[in-house]
């Protein structure tokens, strides 16, 4: 069992948020020339090729067994549902506009904390996820205009990453992370690979296979890499802190995916996505600020409970 380490886990999820959208960048431009299926067969492939060889460098632990392996199951489909959906909506969408979308995540998690996990959850949280889901329309509402139903790509990715996150977290201090990403890499090949040939016999066009040229191939090389790269530095930092400490770092992903968005496609969020992008990080912030003060104040009334249950032994009075 791993002790939490927040400072390092905050240091690694900064590595996430400037990776991911590295990895959304191309995506997004393979997207127009690469079937989906591939494009995720080859995404977790790569996965594969490259962890493999350094679990049997290393001699890293990686088989699995009870509850750990169907954690992880239920992980890598949710795994390829969230990147395949992410996938489709940035073929439509502006890469900062998808990812501000998908940033409903976190009020996605706090509800699934009160309603799934039994976890208190006050009014003024509520009323922030509230809020800041009304900025995530914000953003929505253009997009809706100009590409109808695919806006709603990213707030699949949001539910389905906020029950990644949730199982991650359950089974991160238990695993070592590079066995986690080898093994989930596996089961995701083991699972495409039978939905790749029944598309191919029947026709469908998100799973053909084409031959990529010289420069497609780069870079399904590099969406490997990166996606790789991105979430082992994910789960790495859920290893050493909770996700609730962490979930303030990961807004950072917005900045750098519109820093991203205007050096390789000019693109920018216009007026009404940008303030519904602002509104959605402070009302995430909010609730961010909200949580550690409630764990805050937690930590402190349980130290108080203690010292009243065990007072501190006065000191010894010196002999006259």
């Amino acid at each position: 069992m791993t002790h939490d380490r927040p400072s390092l886990g905050i240091l690694l999820m900064l590595g996430f948020c400037i990776t991911a959208p590295m990895g959304d960048a191309v995506a997004k431009l393979l997207g127009a020339h690469i079937p989906l299926g591939q494009l995720l067969f080859v995404r977790f492939a790569a996965q594969v090729l490259l962890l493999a060889p350094l679990i049997w460098a290393t001699g890293r632990i990686w088989r699995m067994q009870g509850r750990v392996l169907r954690l992880t199951f239920v992980r890598t489909l949710l795994h390829i549902a969230g990147i395949g959906a992410m996938f489709t909506g940035l073929k439509h969408l502006p890469l900062a506009d998808a990812v501000a979308i998908a940033f409903v995540m976190p009020f996605i998690m706090l509800l699934l904390g009160k309603y799934v996990l039994g976890e208190e959850v006050g009014m003024i949280r509520l009323l922030a996820c509230i809020v800041g889901f009304a900025g995530t329309l914000l953003v929505i509402q253009p997009s809706f205009v100009a590409v109808g139903w695919h806006a709603l790509w990213p707030l699949m990715v949001a539910v389905i990453f906020a029950l990644f996150m949730l199982v991650t977290r359950q089974i991160a201090k238990d695993t070592d992370p590079v066995g986690l990403q080898a093994v989930s890499g596996t089961m995701a090949c083991v699972l495409l690979a039978p939905v790749l040939l029944l598309g191919q016999i029947a026709d469908v066009p998100v799973l053909a296979l084409i031959t990529p040229n010289a420069e497609q191939w780069g870079l399904l090389a590099a969406i490997g890499l990166l996606g790789t790269a991105a979430h082992l530095l994910m789960t790495w930092s859920l290893r050493y802190a909770p996700a609730a400490t962490l979930a303030s770092m990961q807004y950072l992903e917005i900045p750098v995916a519109a820093l991203i968005g205007l050096w390789i496609f000019d693109e920018l969020p216009n007026g009404l996505a940008a303030i519904g992008i602002l509104i959605t990080i402070a009302a995430g912030l909010f609730v961010i600020l909200r949580e550690r003060q409630i764990q805050l104040q937690k930590a402190a009334a349980d130290k108080a409970a203690l010292l009243l249950k065990d007072p501190p032994l006065a000191p010894e009075q010196p002999a006259v």
